[in-house]
C-alpha cells in the first residue's frame, strides 16, 4: 500500500470517528471561544490595543486549542492496542503520522474558521482586504503546530504522565513558530496592512523541516 493511500485510509477513519461523536471538536471550539471571550472582557481593548495585543491573544487561543486537540491523537490508540495493529498493517510508519497530521489539520482549521470571525467581532478588528493573506499565515502556522504536535503526541503516548509531557515537549519547540505567526498576523492588523515575506519564509521553513524530520524518523517515533 502506498504512503498516500494508507494516509488517506487512516484520514477517513479519523474523520468518521470524530464526526460520529464530535466530542473533540465541540470541546476544542468551546474552550477556544471561552479563552477569546474572557480575554476580551478582561482587557476591554480599544482599537489600537486590539491591533497590538490581538494577534498574540489569537495565537494563544490557537495554541490552547491545538494542545487540547492533539493530545488524543495517539493516546486513544493505546486502549485497544490499535497502534500496534496499525504498525503491523502493510503501511509505512510515516503514513500513520501523515494520516494523523491531516486529520488534526482539518479539525484545528475548522475550529479556526469559527474562532477568527468571533475574534474579529469582539476585538473590533477588520479583516477586509487581508482575508487571503491572513488565511495563508493561518495555514502555515497551523500546519506547523499540527506537524510538531502530532510528532510529540506520538512520543508522549508511550509515557506514563503523557498529559503533562506533551505540553512540556511542545511549547519550547513551537515558540519560534508562534513568534513568527504573531508578527505576521500583527502586520496584517496594522493601520497599513502589510506582510513581510521573511515571516512567511520562516513559517514555511519550519513546516518543511519538521515534516522532513518526521518522515526520516517515523520508524523511531512509533516504536515502544
Amino acid at each position: 500500500m502506498t504512503t498516500a493511500r494508507a494516509a488517506a485510509t487512516l484520514l477517513v477513519k479519523e474523520l468518521r470517528l470524530e464526526f460520529r461523536t464530535r466530542e473533540l471538536l465541540n470541546t476544542t471550539i468551546v474552550f477556544a471561544l471561552v479563552v477569546v471571550v474572557l480575554f476580551s472582557f478582561a482587557f476591554d481593548p480599544t482599537a489600537v490595543e486590539s491591533r497590538r495585543y490581538g494577534p498574540g491573544l489569537l495565537w494563544i487561543a490557537f495554541l490552547f486549542a491545538g494542545s487540547l486537540m492533539l493530545h488524543p491523537s495517539f493516546a486513544r490508540e493505546q486502549s485497544n492496542q490499535t497502534l500496534d495493529a496499525l504498525r503491523m498493517a502493510p503501511m509505512s510508519p510515516f503514513s500513520i503520522l501523515l494520516g494523523k497530521m491531516l486529520a488534526n489539520l482539518i479539525f484545528l482549521s475548522l475550529s479556526e474558521l469559527i474562532l477568527v470571525p468571533v475574534f474579529a467581532v469582539l476585538y473590533n478588528v477588520s479583516l477586509a482586504g487581508v482575508v487571503g493573506r491572513l488565511a495563508l499565515v493561518l495555514v502555515l502556522g497551523t500546519t506547523g503546530i499540527v506537524i510538531a504536535g502530532t510528532v510529540f503526541s506520538a512520543i508522549a503516548s508511550h509515557a506514563r504522565m503523557r498529559e503533562l509531557l506533551l505540553p512540556l515537549l511542545l511549547l519550547p519547540i513551537l515558540a519560534p513558530l508562534l513568534i513568527a505567526a504573531v508578527e505576521a498576523t500583527a502586520s496584517l492588523f496594522a493601520e497599513q496592512p502589510g506582510l513581510d515575506s521573511t515571516w512567511l519564509a520562516f513559517l514555511a521553513g519550519f513546516d518543511i523541516v519538521f515534516l522532513t524530520a518526521s518522515w526520516l524518523l517515523s520508524d523511531f517515533l512509533l516504536e515502544e
